[in-house]
């Protein structure tokens, strides 16, 4: 069994307080060369589009955005729960990347290569792998090949391949992972699940992990902290099951008892509203009563430190 000595903290509490720092950059490092399959080195750590949204979106998603070696950018993004049009944030994510790291004017070859990668602790949809990888490829609309750049017009033409341009997409959808964890890749998933490192690996990342990220290395108010934020996240992920499924449930009640299409849908609309609403509701007193301060409450649910109090 595990010694407590040799607990360890969250990857999105980490990302948070600890790996945005340069001596830590090491365990960044290991976890993306490990993800992307070669070496990288983090350059910087870069203001992300995450760090300026509100207290309750910081909370259910955390991000870092990078710089590597090569002056690619990485983005890596943690989501605890589930977000409505969740591909399209990401995509609008890796736009803006793009967007921000060239100044008007400039060449179009100075346009920068995105990975973005995101840890999912919900289910996106269907699918039985738990890692998956995508990036925009031109295929024939009769043949179904693909189109291939031939080498000798590069330096005419094309400066760079079609995979040293556009972005790549790694999806890690977190809960999908159950199996014994034994290469580099799945050491890594395993941790992302569970928290847990095998006390003898040499994975890149875990092994400087085990002596940054251990629990009982933080300050006793940095431990509190984390508890509390802990705690407020499971109560926040069961209050959001159930008040969506009930939501769902009236929706789909209004609709059949209107028996017309747009009773459907202002059913649907109204329970999805309705459920909302009643998410946050729950989800208040469902703090007060683990003894979550208000400004935890207030941080977690986006509401004002008086709203939370009236509840």
């Amino acid at each position: 069994m595990e010694d407590l000595q040799d607990r360890y903290i969250r990857f999105d509490w980490a990302i948070k307080r600890l790996l945005r720092q340069k001596a830590n950059f090491d365990v960044l490092e290991g976890f993306l060369t490990v993800l992307i399959g070669e070496k990288i080195e983090i350059m910087e750590i870069l203001e992300s589009e995450g760090n300026q949204q509100s207290a309750d979106d910081k909370f259910n998603r955390v991000d870092i955005k990078a710089r590597n070696s090569k002056d690619e950018i990485i983005i890596i993004e943690i989501q605890n729960t589930r977000e409505l049009y969740y591909l399209e944030r990401i995509l609008y994510g890796v736009a803006k990347a793009i967007t921000e790291h060239i100044s008007l004017g400039d060449p179009y070859h100075k346009v920068k290569k995105v990975y973005s990668i995101s840890i999912l602790y919900f289910d996106i949809g269907k699918g039985t792998d738990y890692l998956y990888h995508g990036q925009n490829q031109f295929v024939g609309v009769h043949t179904k090949d693909y189109l291939q750049v031939n080498v000798r017009e590069r330096d005419a033409i094309v400066t760079r391949m079609p995979c040293e341009i556009f972005p790549e997409y790694i999806l890690i959808r977190v809960n999908e992972f159950d199996k014994v964890a034994v290469t580099p890749l799945e050491e890594w998933i395993k941790y992302l699940k569970d928290g847990t490192i095998r006390p003898d690996t040499t994975t890149p990342g875990l092994s400087e992990a085990r002596e940054k990220l251990k629990y009982f290395s933080m300050s006793s108010q940095e431990r509190q902290a984390y508890d509390e934020h802990i705690s407020a996240m499971k109560i926040q992920n069961d209050v959001l099951d159930s008040a969506k499924l009930e939501g769902r449930l009236e929706g789909r009640l209004e609709g059949r008892l209107e028996g017309r299409e747009e009773g459907r849908l202002e059913g649907r609309l109204e329970g999805r509203e309705e459920g909302r609403l009643e998410e946050k509701r729950l989800m208040v007193c469902g703090l007060k009563e683990q003894g979550v301060s208000v400004e935890i409450i207030s941080q977690v649910s986006g509401l004002s430190m008086e709203e939370v109090l009236k509840m």
